[in-house]
């Protein structure tokens, strides 16, 4: 983790340089500022087997890549950054793109390149490096796509931002054996989406799109929680394969559909239960709000899981409320 405020204000600039540098895309490249004055930046960086992650903010800056550095040395890897706040211009090939928030582009290490952030204001995104030599897809093709607007708002690339996203907040939880892990999936995410803007889908590996659409289904199934029709028919609908086939890849992982939506159904009104701030909110709506239209019948799904009534949850995690005439006590039920 670095940020700039934590430095002298005059060594900011050029420490915060050497920092990016370190980075694959930029290693080497030349960094400018018009803000070098004062400079602001943060960056957290995370290794992910062969692929890097880093949540980054910064105030506007270019970085040129020319072919003398590309010389000194080329780690061959596509950088892919997802826009969440500001402006971002890239050019590569002659090429052109313009970004703001909630959209992504490519550019590859191998070739010259330029690289500003707009004023005004900060800009963040979330930056990711993978060597080329892992996505399963011709080269020749992907390079297609340097500078271009990919999307973050809708189908695979929605799930590639999220999943960037869950990375950035998420990295405390995070330890050294679950970096191959999260590496198959952000190589798989990012075929994914590549293959998709290049009409390739049919060229990747049946294990890539057999886990993006996994992916796919579980986000799914997570934005429709509240939806008491979400059903196994449903959920296959919507991504347009049978059922006895969304079965199967629920099998792998060693559970059935309707059993994970249960399961997130119920911890999502267990959160909401222990929240002091929906304290006043009746157990019912918690409960119809997750997918649990009858009351008995959540009571007694809720029950088989936490080993407690709803209302006993409540008041054994937040204290007595008043209506029970007891005092608010710490929970022993965490």
């Amino acid at each position: 983790m670095f940020r700039t405020d934590t430095v002298p204000t005059a060594d900011r600039f050029e420490l915060w340089r050497e920092v990016l540098t370190r980075t694959k895309a930029a290693a080497p490249a030349e960094i400018t500022s018009d803000h070098t004055d004062d400079y602001w930046a943060e960056m957290r960086l995370m290794r992910l087997g062969a692929a890097d992650v880093w949540p980054t903010g910064m105030r506007p800056m270019g970085m040129l890549r020319t072919p003398g550095h590309i010389r000194q040395c080329d780690p061959e890897v596509y950088h892919l950054s997802y826009v969440l706040q500001g402006t971002k211009r890239v050019v590569q090939d002659r090429r052109e793109g313009v970004l703001g928030a909630q959209e992504m582009h490519i550019v590859d290490s191998s070739r010259p390149y330029e690289v500003h952030v707009l004023a005004p204001g900060r800009a963040r995104a979330v930056a990711l490096e993978i060597p080329k030599r892992l996505l399963p897809l011709p080269l020749d093709r992907v390079d297609r796509l340097v500078t271009r607007t990919l999307s973050a708002r809708e189908g695979v690339g929605a799930l590639l931002a999220g999943f960037l996203i869950r990375l950035a907040e998420d990295s405390g939880s995070y330890g050294p054996s679950d970096g191959p892990r999260l590496e198959a999936v952000l190589i798989d995410l990012v075929s994914a989406v590549l293959a998709h803007q290049l009409d390739l889908d049919a060229a990747l590996p049946p294990e890539t799109r057999q886990r993006a659409l996994s992916l796919g289904v579980q986000a799914f199934i997570r934005q429709h929680l509240g939806d008491p029709e979400l059903t196994p028919g449903a959920v296959a609908a919507a991504h347009h394969i049978s059922v006895s086939y969304l079965h199967r890849l629920f099998r792998a992982q060693g559970t059935t559909v309707s059993a994970s939506i249960r399961h997130q159904r119920l911890e999502r009104a267990r959160r909401e239960l222990a929240d002091p701030a929906r304290r006043a909110v009746p157990i019912h709506r918690i409960a119809a709000r997750w997918g649990f239209p009858h009351h008995a019948a959540f009571t007694r799904a809720f029950r088989a899981v936490y080993r407690l009534a709803p209302s006993d949850y409540r008041d054994g995690t937040l204290g007595a409320s008043p209506a029970h005439g007891g005092p608010a006590q710490t929970s022993t039920f965490l």
